[in-house]
């Protein structure tokens, strides 16, 4: 009988094991492009995934990180100035990926939103904070383009992290998208 319970217990085990690595229903995101197109896409399929009761992770690497940048009055070396400049600053003024025609194409687009009364970026990022998306920003991209904390968007629960830090918690997801 010994044998019997030793083997049920075992199982019972394996089966707690197998429970605790199985993916969750959870979205993680990489949010490598800071391209307008590619950033509302990611929103929206962020929103819309924490609407249906879907727990979300963005993490915003590379190019993504402009995306999440606001002005802010901050003391530079020469490269991070430069890299300052010639990076959007923040959600309202990121450029198309494609048709852009120097800005032409982002304010058609802009405008054609406007029109058809869409939702715009800076409110997704604002209900994506009220559906409680989770933002990490890749800390690497930050400090190789020369961006501190204090030039990022104030978002509740924002964190900051590493590639191990966002694949850790992308390994629990059923879906995991690279945009």
């Amino acid at each position: 009988m010994s044998d019997i319970q030793n083997t049920v217990n075992d199982l019972r085990n394996r089966v707690e094991a197998l429970e605790r690595k199985s993916p969750k229903d959870k979205l993680s995101m990489v949010v490598f492009s800071g391209s307008l197109d590619k950033v509302l896409a990611a929103f929206i399929m962020a929103t819309g995934a924490a609407a249906m009761g879907t727990s979300v992770t963005m993490f915003f690497t590379f190019w993504g990180t402009a995306a999440l940048r606001k002005k802010a009055r901050v003391k530079k070396d020469f490269i991070s100035r430069m890299f300052g400049l010639l990076l959007p600053t923040g959600a309202d003024r990121l450029k198309l990926s494609k048709m852009n025609f120097c800005g032409a194409g982002t304010a058609m687009m802009k405008s054609l939103m406007n029109r058809k009364k869409t939702v715009t970026l800076p409110q997704l990022l604002e209900m994506a904070g009220q559906l409680e998306v989770q933002i990490n920003i890749c800390e690497m991209s930050m400090d190789l383009m020369g961006m501190k904390r204090e030039e990022m968007v104030d978002y509740p629960g924002l964190e900051y992290c590493g590639v191990a830090g966002f694949l850790a918690q992308a390994q629990e997801s059923s879906n995991t998208l690279f945009i």
